[in-house]
């Protein structure tokens, strides 16, 4: 388990941090006697600092693990086998960490390419630890014998042996030498594919009459760029998002679409295919069926066709409902246009969707802004949470920003006063940034031999509208969903009481892992809630009136088919890419992605390549149904808060949620965390109900 979540560290959420022990890059800010460090990571600035402090943390990793291999039968304990192995992880996690972090966040492009070297130096390297037959012998010479372990470090124990058969370790040596080859080439190719991702530049030049209908907020928040001149980044998920959702000309949004849709077509394509190929070797080597099977043995689903069976249902059970929404849609597009044949294009859905919003349900999601300035929301979020969860979250000093909008927060309990972690913001988009919205590990949590616990650090790297010169940073109604569940994501993190670095925070199950932070999404539902922070800017006194609140419920549960069929389509595309395609077979990647893509959502041009930008297959790969799973989890846990006197703002449920889900992280069976929590067995009741096709 330790050893195989090194090759995992950087999935999804998980990502960046520095390393105690090692070359002295933590820097203390607090410690309590000797039972709490809290501390911040010292970052790196050069090319040079980044190699040397990979280097030397390899360096001492490979003498814990030489220490490891060295033991005898007779001599093996927990403290020497698990315990120096979950330490040797804690260590150079921090390193590999912060360099993913940098990668994807500095502004210099000749460090962010030295990280990115740094990276793929670990990436090889962690490949070959499963491949280290001295610490296996060792581990499992301690598995056979009467240890009498219990709770997490027989899990950590358990989930070691399986993964060191996952790895392969049971082969003959030459197959094992393969395997371990095969995927540390791998590796190199997967920091390739992201890499292209995160340096791609997409500038596309309009004039004003091709951008009719984007709110003038955007045109003149700096893409201006000449005499009825503007620049927009296709790249820059919001920058597409405005154009998509309220540029009234077709030919626009198709031009945008199709930009932002065969982005890194040239650099990624091969890179694909050559990726998902090699996948299915090492599948077939280890023993597997496909991909799929091997990536979600591990995870709730279990198997690739459990997961496939999964979204296929929901696929199904959705249709009579999306077909509906889609007519609704081509209903609007017939009365703007004129034209009783008009289609609903990939590069139509999210306009009608927002013109079919404002004209039935009077929901204007541009207008929206409004009533959510950035600071005054983030604070509002803050607020909540801190009731819900007993905690203080408050703004401090950062000791190093590598961006001068950077921010720093302390989390800690209300009660003890005791600080449970830090968590950075990195919230507005810059050129050779990570493009998206995630939360990236930093310092994970750990109790230390010696009793002594070290709390976690997190950031949040993050892309939304920055502010102009007359008008401060203002969210979609969606941005503060998104808001609201990345925190959760950092809540995760900071909150977890787990004792090994394994297991701490979000090291659980990537089917489980959004969930909490989805659930935590239906907090921006609620009227009392939104009270405490959605007044428009220009005049406080003015809220989000309860009919409003009540026709934008209304307008989500009219296109919610929409949304969950194009979530299921990336969750298809995704399974069969590892299911289908063989080495050296006939499926075309790209060619069955736009497949899948074109039968489960909308359909798509031939020459458009969705997936070479599809930064997910990096780490989620055979685990991009684990959203709607995961949604299909929080619907059921928010049944406990909408069941509860107080509702979601219920204090009781609240430090339930903390204490049964976020404490834990990965040191239990998260279907017990679960069920704790529920007081009773899963049900998916709720959320089918929740999407409109449920029983009433």
């Amino acid at each position: 388990m330790i050893l195989m979540k090194l090759k995992n560290v950087f999935l999804g959420i998980a990502g960046a941090a520095c390393i105690a022990m090692v070359t002295g890059c933590i820097s203390p800010t607090e410690k309590a006697g000797n039972e709490v460090i809290v501390a911040l990571p010292v970052f790196e600035k050069t090319a040079d600092e980044l190699a040397e402090t990979m280097q030397t943390a390899i360096e001492r990793a490979d003498k814990v693990m030489d220490g490891v291999g060295s033991l005898n039968g007779n001599e093996v304990t927990y403290e020497n086998t698990m315990g120096a192995l979950d330490q040797m992880y804690f260590d150079v996690i921090l390193v590999a960490n912060r360099a993913w972090l940098i990668k994807e966040t500095s502004v210099d492009p000749d460090v962010r390419k030295a990280a990115t070297e740094s990276v793929k130096k670990f990436d090889e390297w962690a490949v070959g630890l499963d491949y280290r037959e001295d610490v296996y012998q060792a581990v499992k010479a301690f598995s056979d014998s009467k240890h009498g372990l219990v709770g997490e470090r027989a899990k950590l124990l358990e989930e070691s042996i399986r993964d060191y058969r996952r790895a392969g370790l049971s082969l003959p040596k030459a197959q094992r030498n393969e395997v371990e080859q095969l995927r540390k080439d791998l590796s190199k190719l997967e920091t390739d594919f992201s890499s292209n991702i995160t340096k791609i530049k997409a500038p596309m030049t309009f004039n004003g009459a091709d951008l009719k209908g984007v709110p003038d907020s955007f045109l003149s928040s700096g893409i201006k760029t000449g005499d009825d001149e503007f620049t927009i980044l296709a790249n820059v998920t919001f920058h597409y998002l405005m154009v998509m959702e309220n540029c009234d000309v077709e030919a626009t949004r198709k031009a945008v679409y199709r930009k932002r849709f065969s982005l890194a077509q040239k650099e990624n394509s091969g890179l694909l295919q050559e990726i998902v190929e090699l996948r299915a070797t090492i599948a077939s080597k280890l023993g597997y069926k496909t991909w799929a099977d091997y990536k979600i043995e591990p995870k709730m689903a279990k198997t690739g066709a459990r997961a496939m069976k999964f979204v296929k249902e929901l696929k199904e059970g959705l249709e009579p409902k999306f077909q509906a929404e889609l007519n609704a849609f081509r209903e609007v597009k017939v009365k703007q246009t004129g034209n009783a044949q008009a289609k609903i294009h990939a590069w139509d859905w999210r306009y009608f969707n927002s013109l079919l919003k404002k004209e039935k349900y009077s929901v204007d999601t541009e207008q929206m802004r409004v009533f959510f300035e950035y600071e005054r929301t983030l604070q509002g979020m803050f607020d909540t949470y801190e009731e819900c969860f007993g905690l203080k979250i408050e703004q401090v000093e950062a000791p190093y920003k590598w961006v001068e909008e950077l921010t720093l927060h302390k989390i800690s309990d209300s009660n003890s006063g005791e600080t449970l972690g830090h968590v950075y913001l990195d919230m507005f988009p810059r050129e050779g940034k990570y493009n998206h919205f995630a939360q990236f590990d930093l310092i994970p949590a750990k109790q230390f031999a010696d009793g002594t616990y070290h709390r976690p650090v997190a950031a949040l790297v993050c892309n939304f509208p920055p502010p102009t010169k007359d008008k401060p940073s203002l969210l979609s109604h969606n941005e503060v969903e998104t808001l609201f569940h990345e925190f959760g994501h950092a809540l995760h993190t900071i909150l977890t009481t787990a004792e090994t670095a394994t297991f701490s925070g979000t090291s659980v199950p990537r089917d489980f892992v959004e969930a909490p932070s989805q659930m935590l999404e239906r907090w921006t539902w609620e009227k009392k809630v939104l009270d405490r922070f959605a007044q428009d800017y220009r005049d406080p006194s003015k809220k989000i009136p309860t009919a409003l609140l009540a026709k934008m419920k209304e307008a989500k549960l009219a296109t919610i088919g929409t949304f969950y069929r194009r979530q299921l389509a990336f969750g298809t595309l995704d399974l069969a890419l590892h299911t289908e395609v063989t080495p050296g077979g006939d499926v075309n990647a790209i060619k069955r992605s736009n497949e899948v893509l074109s039968d489960v959502f909308l359909d798509v041009p031939d020459d458009t390549s969705f997936v070479t930008f599809f930064g997910h297959l990096m780490g989620y790969d055979a685990g991009y149904y684990g959203y709607a799973w995961a949604d299909a989890i929080a619907a059921d846990l928010a049944t406990v808060f909408e069941e509860s006197e107080g509702g979601f703002l219920n204090q009781d449920v609240g430090m339930k949620l903390r204490n049964e889900i976020y404490a834990p992280g990965g040191s239990r069976d998260v279907t017990e965390s679960i069920e704790t929590f529920l007081g009773r067995e899963q049900s998916i009741q709720p959320f089918l109900k929740s999407i409109g096709i449920g029983e009433e």
